[in-house]
This record gives C-alpha cells, structure tokens and sequence, in this order.
C-alpha cells in the first residue's frame, strides 16, 4: 500500500498552489532585472518547489532534515538534486552559492531559526525568500513552543516562533542589506487576518542589490536596544515615571517668540 504523505493533501497541493501562483509572478518581474541561473530550495519537503523552480530554467538544489523526504523528491523528480541535511547546520562550503534562495515553511519549526538565516546569507548571491508562521508581536520578539510530533514539523518537536520585525531584523543582521515586505500576500486564508484570529504567516524578500517592484515596500531594521523605550524589565510604575518625565522635558523647552524670531531673521538679511 503506497504512503500517504500530509504534503499531498488537497489542503496544503492548495496552499502549494497559491504559493506557486504568487512566486510565478515575483519571478517574472524579478528577472527582467536579475539573472537567477540557478536555486536553493531549503526545507524541500517532497520537493514540489524544487521542481516549479527548475520548471523555470534554473539549476536546483532541495535540501531537507527528513531523510524519507529526500527518497521520495528523488524519485518523483530524478532530474532535481536532493540531499538531506539538518536546517540548521548547512554544508555551506558544499553547497555553494545560489542566485536564488527558498525557504518556505521552515523557520518557525526551528530551534535555532538565526542559525538558519544565516546560513541562507551565506548560500544566496542574489535574492532570497523567507516565508512562514510569525507571532503578531510589533517588536523583534521569538516564543519557544511546543510542536506537535508529526512528519511536517521541525526534528525536535520545539521551536522559536518569530515575530515578523524579528524576521526582518535577523535578515538584516545576517547580512541581507535589503529586506522588502510585500504589500500583498499570497491568496489564502493563512495569510489574512479575521475577527477570529490574526494573521499567522508572512513572505518576505531580502536582496543583496535594491528591488524596484511593484508588489515590494522597503522594511526598515527595527532597532530594540537593552535599555530603551520598550524595557522589558520595567514595572508599570517605572513606565509610568518614564512618560512623565518625558512630557515634562517637552514642556521645559524654550517656546519661540514670533516677534524675537522675526527680528532676528531681518537682522540676519541685513
């Protein structure tokens, strides 16, 4: 009796699908402009990305930490290399680098998810993809989870969910010097928000050179400094202290006098 694999279930051949339709058209428009010869599907699964990337052209590479997924991808795309390898301790001198880079659904299973984006740094010499659940968290913030045991999640059953500014922070940090948001995501449910549950995963782009598209916005490395605006270890009461303090400064500054200023610009034009 043949296995049945979760990777294709109609529910995620339909995410699949969405995905693949979303990167089709950010491909397009990516190449007019950067030569992408070749690829790196990191976290390949069965290898269903690895083979839409080498459907266009470029020479791919699947790594996953899954044995059994290695095997199968191998058999049902003979033509694609495979090779198993642990997410977060990539031979990168081995492998090389690629003009593009994929890691979809992979970060936030993870133990070590910086480990991994800087690994993708070091593979990609053009532009990378990074996709996957994020908490919705507005600062660079993880929380270590628990995962359930099945075949599609991480190797250890627990991971570092990131929140989306942690993703761009560790994109930046890592190397990338431009990381875009997209202003609209790929067409399914887990990639909106309702009044029931927040949105749950994101896409970013990161690049070594500037992207002048249409769908990108330019996300700015957020900055969390130890003893900053956002103290973890401050009590309300501190808190509190702190804005006071804030708005008395505020009131404190000299106010212009229309008349002073006035005078001291004609004088200035004499």
């Amino acid at each position: 009796m043949a296995k049945e694999w979760v990777f294709d279930s109609p529910r995620t051949q339909a995410f699949t699908k969405a995905r693949q339709d979303f990167l089709s058209a950010f491909l397009a428009e990516l190449s007019k402009t950067v030569k992408l010869a070749s690829a790196i599907d990191v976290g390949c699964a069965l290898g269903d990305f690895s083979k839409f990337l080498s459907d266009r052209g470029m020479r791919v590479v699947g790594v996953d930490g899954r044995q059994e997924n290695i095997d199968e991808a191998a058999l049902r795309y003979p033509n694609i290399s495979f090779r198993r390898s642990d997410a977060e301790d990539l031979p990168i001198a081995d492998l090389g680098r690629f003009d593009f880079t994929l890691c979809l659904g992979l970060l936030y299973h993870l133990e070590n998810p910086f480990r991994l984006i800087r690994g993708l740094s070091a593979l990609t010499s053009e532009v990378a993809i990074l996709e996957g659940v994020c908490t919705p968290d507005s600062v660079p913030s993880m929380e270590l989870l628990d995962e359930g045991v099945e075949v599609d999640q991480g190797l250890n059953y627990v991971a570092f969910y990131p929140s989306e500014p942690c993703l761009v922070k560790m994109l930046y940090c890592a190397g990338f010097p431009f990381v875009y948001r997209f202003r609209n995501l790929p067409n399914d449910e887990l990639y909106t928000a309702s009044k029931w549950r927040k949105r749950p995963r994101t896409m970013l782009a990161a690049s070594r050179h500037p992207l002048n598209m249409s769908n990108l916005v330019l996300a700015t490395e957020p900055i969390r400094p130890v003893h900053g605006e956002i103290d973890s270890w401050a009590t309300p009461l501190r808190k509190l202290w702190v804005r006071t303090a804030r708005i008395k400064n505020l009131l404190a500054r000299p106010t212009e006098n229309p008349a002073v200023t006035a005078n001291t610009k004609q004088g200035t034009e004499r």
